[in-house]
């Protein structure tokens, strides 16, 4: 499911999904928490009607959506990935993003699987299971990246269209790099982020998955409530800077490969491509201002079940969360004194390009059984938000593109830029995608 068939029956399109969530030999038992067959078949249906009669609802209508079990959905309980509120009751009303996704025409299918609070960049969950990379599945499975672990691999498996998720450090970007897909994590304040359970208020933003970047900018319109702006920018007006420093470093060999063939794609193709390092930002690296700001948000956010249901949590996302109770507020308005004047730093360094680059992720997806030490599953856990996160320290957007060749080991190229940048990042994806997947 690439681009929306417009033509297809949205019944049938909705019955191949289910069919696939149902497989026993596919993943989605492990990458739904809930299914939603009548209301789905139901909705379908009535997409169906519009178009026989000449009607439609706009780009989405018929659109088949999985959504990230940290949304509320009317009539359904919100899980967060977790047992922590598996008493939880169901949801009054709709979070705005999925209602806007109704509005719209979208088909609900059903809620996917995630890292337990989307506290980490993964994708394991040891309560609903993990869902394995599509990426040599039948030899290794790997790891899907997380938070919004089942959102990608929904997509990448055809089980929905698109994938509707959260990125508070990469949790979009992440999985979509390592599976192959294309991630958009949009400014923060863009998407309303009513009825979604939180994780850092402060970095969080909704975002989506899927097969294209015209779907996710579809995608990006219905949720920010905005018109279609996209501009057709010729490659040889394009002024990119490549970011260099630590987001370059410590990039595995076969992921460095496969990112420096992207780039000369783009400059063989006529953008203008200058190395840039912006000194400032390495003080991400070295002083973690982001981790102290997270680590504080997340424990006031979960402290009162911590207290109440220390013994449910995943002991992994527990840990994590404990070390924000010695987060002091002193280290905490600290960190966003730091977060301010790394943002001024970075305005004032890029914003005569067009857009920068950086790899998506410095690593191609390990096999789950990397993660089966601690010490294993914290290093794998740290590489793989080190690049991403930047971007929501810098109150950024960004959307990563698949640049491997077809067959070879998913890798993610970034196009991010400053807040409010979010259309023109999206008119730059649309035009570079068919130059990245030209291989």
């Amino acid at each position: 499911m690439n681009d929306l068939d417009l033509g297809r029956s949205v019944e049938a399109a909705v019955e191949r999904c289910l069919s696939a969530i149902a497989a026993t030999a596919g993943e989605g038992a492990r990458t739904f928490t809930q299914v939603y067959p009548a209301s789905a078949r139901a909705e379908a249906a009535a997409a169906d009607r519009r178009r026989a009669a000449g009607m439609t609802l706009g780009a989405l209508d018929g659109c088949i959506v999985a959504v990230k079990d940290l949304f509320d959905v009317m009539g359904e309980p919100t899980w967060a990935g977790s047992v922590v509120l598996r008493e939880a009751p169901a949801a009054a009303a709709d979070a705005t993003a999925v209602f806007r996704l109704r509005q719209a025409g979208a088909v609900i299918i059903g809620k996917t699987n995630m890292t337990e609070f989307a506290y980490s960049g993964v994708g394991l969950n040891p309560n609903f299971g993990t869902p394995a990379n599509p990426y040599m599945r039948a030899s290794m499975r790997r790891i899907p990246g997380g938070s919004s672990s089942g959102a990608a691999v929904a997509v990448a498996d055809a089980m929905a269209d698109l994938g509707l998720g959260t990125d508070t450090g990469g949790s979009v970007r992440i999985p979509a790099a390592l599976c192959g897909l294309v991630g958009w994590k949009p400014t923060a304040r863009r998407v309303s982020r009513q009825g979604v359970w939180p994780l850092g208020p402060s970095l969080d933003s909704v975002g989506v998955i899927a097969n294209d970047v015209r779907t996710c900018a579809n995608a990006d319109c219905v949720l920010a409530g905005v018109e279609p702006d996209l501009e057709e920018v010729p490659a040889p007006r394009l002024r990119l800077g490549r970011l260099r420093g630590y987001v370059e470093s410590e990039v595995e060999p076969e992921v460095w490969q496969v990112y420096e063939r992207g780039v000369q794609r783009l400059t063989g193709a006529g953008v203008t491509i200058v190395d840039i390092e912006v000194p400032a930002l390495e003080r991400v690296r070295r002083e973690q201002p982001g981790v102290a700001l997270l680590g504080y948000e997340a424990f006031h956010v979960h402290a009162t079940l911590l207290t109440q249901y220390p013994e449910r949590y995943d002991p992994r996302v527990k840990s994590r969360l404990e070390l924000g109770r010695a987060i002091t507020m002193e280290q905490y308005v600290h960190a966003q004194a730091v977060r301010e004047n790394l943002q001024q730093a970075a305005a004032s360094e890029l914003q005569s390009f067009d857009a920068w680059l950086l790899p998506t992720v410095t690593r191609i997806a390990p096999p789950i059984s990397a993660l089966d030490s601690d010490e294993g599953y914290l290093g794998i856990n740290r590489s793989l938000l080190r690049n991403t996160s930047l971007i929501n320290f810098l109150d950024g957007c960004a959307i990563t593109l698949p640049c491997h060749a077809r067959g070879h080991a998913p890798v993610g190229l970034s196009i991010a830029a400053l807040g409010g940048c979010d259309a023109r990042v999206l008119s730059i994806a649309k035009m570079l995608e068919p130059i990245l997947n030209s291989a």
